[in-house]
Order: C-alpha cells, then sequence, then structure tokens
C-alpha cells in the first residue's frame, strides 16, 4: 500500500529524480536499484521518481521501465510514493507507459511536456488529459520548457488542473513570477524540478520539490524544508547557500553523468552510462569532488 498521502502533498514533500543503475555490461541492475531505492528513502525521501530524463528514460526499453517500476515498489514501496515517468512526444505510447507503471504497481504518474514536435497549447492539454484518462493513479505534471521546446502556459495548468487526477505539476521553468501566478490560480501541489529554486519557490508557494542533488544531500534538503515551513527563514537560507556548490557542481554538464559519478564515489549503486551520454573525463571528476566537498559533502 502506498504511503499516506493528502491534497496538499499527493506525493510528499521531499522526492529524488531516481538514476537507473545499471551492470558493467549496461544492462539494468535490479539489485542495484533496489540497494539504492532503499538507501535514498532511508535518507529522508516520500517519494522516487523512476523512469524520468535521470533515470535515462530515453534509452531504456519498455521492458525495463516495467521492471525498474516493480523492482523499487517491492523495495521501499510501503515506505515511500513511487512515481514512474511515462510522458514521451508520442500521446500513444505514453498512455501504454501509464498502463504498465500502474500494473507494475506505480503510486502515481509523472508526464513531461512533449518535447521535440513543439504541440500547441491544446495539443498539451489533450495529451495530459488522455495519460490522466489512461489508468487510476495520480499524475504530476512536468513543465521543463529548456527540454522540451514548449512551456505549459499558465492557462492550460488551470484547465487541466480541473481533471481529477491531475493534481501537482514539477517546475522546471525557472521563472518564479509565472509560476507563482500558476500556483495561485491552478491549486496544483507544486513542486521545485529545480535544485537551484528549492527554497526561492518554496516562497511563492511550493510544497516541496523533486530533486537530482537528492542522490548525495537529501537530509539537508529535507532539513531546509523542516526549518522554512516551521518559519525559521533565516535557517533555511543558511542551508541554501550551504548547498550551493553542489547545486552548481552537479549540474556543470548533463545531470545524470555527474549523478552517477557522485554515487560511485560515496559506493552506491550506480554503473554506467547508456549513449549518448559519457562519463566524466578525469578533471571533470575531479572538479565534482571538489564542489561536492565544498558544499559538505562526504566522500
Amino acid at each position: 500500500m502506498a504511503p499516506t498521502s493528502t491534497p496538499h502533498t499527493p506525493f510528499g514533500r521531499v522526492l529524488t529524480a531516481m538514476v537507473s543503475p545499471f551492470t558493467a555490461d549496461g544492462a539494468l541492475d535490479l539489485d542495484g536499484a533496489q540497494q539504492l531505492a532503499v538507501h535514498l528513502v532511508d535518507a529522508g525521501n516520500d517519494g522516487l521518481i523512476v523512469n524520468g530524463t535521470t533515470g535515462e528514460s530515453p534509452t531504456t526499453s519498455d521492458v525495463e521501465k516495467a521492471q525498474l517500476v516493480r523492482a523499487v515498489v517491492e523495495a521501499v514501496g510501503d515506505r515511500a510514493h513511487v512515481v514512474a515517468g511515462a510522458g514521451t512526444n508520442d500521446t500513444a505510447h505514453s498512455l501504454e507507459l501509464a498502463r504498465d507503471a500502474a500494473n507494475a504497481g506505480a503510486h502515481g504518474l509523472l508526464a513531461v511536456t512533449p518535447y521535440y514536435n513543439k504541440p500547441p497549447q491544446e495539443g498539451l492539454f489533450r495529451h495530459f488529459t488522455a495519460i490522466a484518462d489512461a489508468t487510476d493513479l495520480p499524475v504530476m505534471l512536468y513543465d521543463i520548457p529548456g527540454r522540451s521546446g514548449v512551456p505549459i502556459n499558465t492557462e492550460t495548468l488551470v484547465r487541466l488542473a480541473e481533471h481529477p487526477r491531475i493534481v501537482a505539476n514539477k517546475d522546471a521553468k525557472g521563472d518564479l513570477g509565472r509560476a507563482s501566478w500558476a500556483i495561485a490560480t491552478s491549486g496544483l501541489a507544486w513542486y521545485s524540478g529545480d535544485d537551484m529554486l528549492n527554497l526561492p519557490l518554496l516562497s511563492v508557494g511550493a510544497i516541496g520539490y523533486v530533486s537530482v542533488v537528492g542522490h548525495v544531500v537529501t537530509p539537508e534538503l529535507r532539513s531546509m524544508l523542516e526549518a522554512y515551513l516551521s518559519g525559521d527563514v533565516t535557517k533555511a537560507t543558511e542551508i541554501h547557500q550551504k548547498l550551493l556548490p553542489v547545486f552548481t557542481g552537479m549540474f556543470r554538464t548533463q545531470g545524470v553523468i555527474t549523478t552517477k559519478a557522485a554515487l560511485s564515489l560515496r559506493g552506491l549503486p550506480a554503473g554506467p552510462l547508456r549513449m549518448p551520454l559519457v562519463e566524466l573525463s578525469p578533471e571533470e571528476t575531479q572538479q565534482l569532488r571538489h564542489d561536492l566537498a565544498h558544499g559538505g559533502v562526504q566522500l
């Protein structure tokens, strides 16, 4: 059974977008995925996103995606929300992935804005509505125009929020003004999808975050959230500022690359990357070590 949720916090407050560990020969490492999931939940995550971009969803097969959901639910599904990425730029394929995730035991779906084909707002509305209609699972939208090329406009978010199963948005738009209006008018549970903006988004109404750096600093992210919610904004700001080197270092290049490198440095399951992603150079690895250490991460 999924952990308890509320309309205000449908997937909890602190979630990490989990990498998909691979074996040395590039196969999906289900044992490693379970070990990593347990580690992340023990560290303080309320939920995990699997099969997102950080999970290398562009290069994992549909079968692998379902296997990963099933494995993570088995490992931590009684303690954390397991939210499965199901969005693609092909609506029919997205519906298949949504149903596969539901059958594998996912507690919710993450649906990214269709990328590359740049649909108009009406296309986005129909696409997300179709995904929400495909299963009984709650849906978190994922608005990331830097990758998709198309933002979800505030008016579209308000329309989508009328659907009973579209309950949240992961915001990686990088626009606090537009976020403020959308939070105020849509009623969606708002999650920061940009680690550098975790604290600023809380200040305009976000209820939590979907993090990449949560792979290495979940306790600090939770402390920052709890400080903010308790009214200790000074402490929250201090934690935010302490983590700036981590936020910066983990995104000097593509986030999956640095995350898997950081996990490997800490002896946690990660494994290689699938092309076209490539490993850090020795110089980049040294820079990552420096950034993480400067942000207080023990290696």
